[in-house]
């Protein structure tokens, strides 16, 4: 599996997240619980960087039209998500945040 260094621990805050762009992909990088999430970023209902939303409880709300999703699984769970999100692994290596960019 090939590992991507997208951005360091101290750059993630459970209220902000953060948003990466590895090669095609954009990435928001979420902390819930001291566990990292990485997950698509961008809304599929409309352009949107679900990174820049209202972050609670394991959960992001799209700032434009209110669409959530759980970070952990990518669920959509209020519409107008249209679909579940991408989500990716991570891990932790030298301080890094690392993704795979296959898709879990």
């Amino acid at each position: 599996m090939s590992w991507i260094a997208v951005c360091d621990v101290s750059q993630v805050q459970e209220e902000f997240p953060f948003s990466a762009k590895v090669d095609d992909a954009e990435i928001g990088i979420f902390l819930v619980e001291d566990q990292y999430y990485a997950l698509e970023d961008v809304c599929p209902h409309a352009y949107a960087l679900l990174s820049q939303g209202f972050v609670e409880d394991g959960k992001v709300e799209c700032p434009l039209h209110e669409a959530v999703f759980d970070i952990k699984t990518g669920k959509c769970l209020r519409e107008p998500g249209g679909r579940d999100l991408k989500t990716y692994q991570t891990r932790i290596h030298d301080n890094r945040i690392e993704i795979s960019l296959i898709e879990e």
